[in-house]
């Protein structure tokens, strides 16, 4: 009872240490990459907050199997370089005997994590597509502040207007600076809007001019106009298949034998079936010499963890791909994994001894 309960504290107060500077460190990478987004005119300003409260969302089971795995390895390590380790195993605990309070400590959190991979990863990037979906389709003009020079969405044109007060889809003295292949164009206008007709956005311009430059030939052309139209962007309305699969719910993915849809479940269950498997291979990654003052057995246990992800992604590609089907990916990436962490413990507890009774054997015919 001391030996579970001691080791369930030291590992969680490990684990929620772990999981605010992960948590920071990761938000802070977030935060600076919405914010570039939002610079460059790709997600409104009013959006950055509930973007990155999505983001998190989605990135929060990989955040939470991480903190895990390195509160297992190091909360281990400290008992080895403490001798604790060896006084647990001198009282007959063997390295097997952790795996019980590890995972009765990290049930809960397990659980959490399938509920955010299985359910919440989809409606966050839901959530994130229909910010964007709804941010590119407000007019070009509604997107720039007034007084500022922008980028359109596409990245082809730059405008400059001074919105009306009385109406925010109406802009006064418009400029447009347009460049698509060798033909750039600079467009003024007295006054914009925007028109919405058969799902095609249509930005209007009266009285103003536009002059065309051929990049290559250095032809100028110069032409002037009481009303002219230009299509500002694709179509608004968005069909239900082109929502893509990160985005659907998981019993949708079940469902379908699309590869594509089983790729992405193959990466949802990976999700948590890789949360369990890397708490028995924390535990015997943990295995340290206390007469050395290293954290190699750390950076070796991150370098496994690094690996095994790469692995559940590359699972997804070969189901996306058709390359092989679910079940066996699965079992072949997790089902490896867990064989891998059994043998693991295995070594650990009847490693040593062993090498002891070879040891042993080796004098004894020496002897004789």
């Amino acid at each position: 009872m001391l030996f579970d309960s001691t080791l369930r504290r030291d590992l969680s107060r490990s684990f929620g240490a772990t999981l605010v500077v992960i948590l920071t460190i990761v938000l802070t990478m977030m935060l600076i990459r919405t914010l570039g987004q939002a610079a460059l005119g790709r997600v409104g300003p009013q959006d950055v907050v509930l973007l990155l409260g999505y983001t998190a969302l989605g990135h929060l089971p990989t955040m939470l199997a991480l903190s895990l795995f390195i509160a297992v390895v190091a909360t281990l390590s400290r008992l080895y370089r403490d001798s604790e380790m060896t006084i647990w195993f001198v009282a007959g605990a063997p390295l097997s005997r952790f795996v019980r309070p590890v995972l009765r400590m990290a049930w809960p959190v397990l659980l959490v994590l399938a509920v955010l991979a299985l359910f919440i990863w989809p409606w966050g990037n839901r959530q994130i597509s229909d910010l964007k979906d709804r941010f590119e389709q407000r007019a070009d003009i509604s997107r720039v502040a007034p007084g500022q020079f922008q980028t359109s969405g596409d990245g082809q044109r730059v405008f400059f207007i001074d919105r009306d007060a009385s109406d925010g889809s109406t802009g006064r003295s418009v400029f447009i600076l347009s460049t698509r292949n060798d033909l750039e164009s600079v467009t003024t206008a007295k006054t914009g809007r925007l028109e919405v007709q058969a799902g095609d956005r249509y930005l209007l311009l009266d009285k103003g001019q536009r002059n065309d430059e051929n990049l290559k030939t250095g032809e100028k052309t110069l032409s002037r106009f009481e009303n002219y139209r230009v299509l500002a962007g694709e179509r608004v309305l968005s069909s239900v298949d082109t929502v893509p699969p990160k985005s659907r719910r998981t019993i949708e993915l079940i469902r379908s034998t699309n590869p594509l849809y089983l790729g992405e479940l193959t990466w949802r269950l990976g999700l948590v079936l890789g949360g369990a498997n890397l708490l028995l291979l924390g535990i015997g990654l943990a295995a340290t010499n206390p007469r050395r003052a290293s954290n190699w057995n750390l950076l070796f246990a991150l370098l496994s963890f690094v690996v095994y992800y790469n692995l559940i992604g590359l699972s997804q590609a070969w189901v996306s791909s058709a390359k092989i089907s679910m079940g066996p990916a699965l079992l072949l990436t997790h089902g490896g994994a867990f064989l891998l962490a059994t043998a693991l413990l295995w070594w650990r507890d009847n490693g040593t001894h062993w090498s002891l009774f070879r040891r042993s054997r080796s004098s004894l015919s020496s002897a004789t």
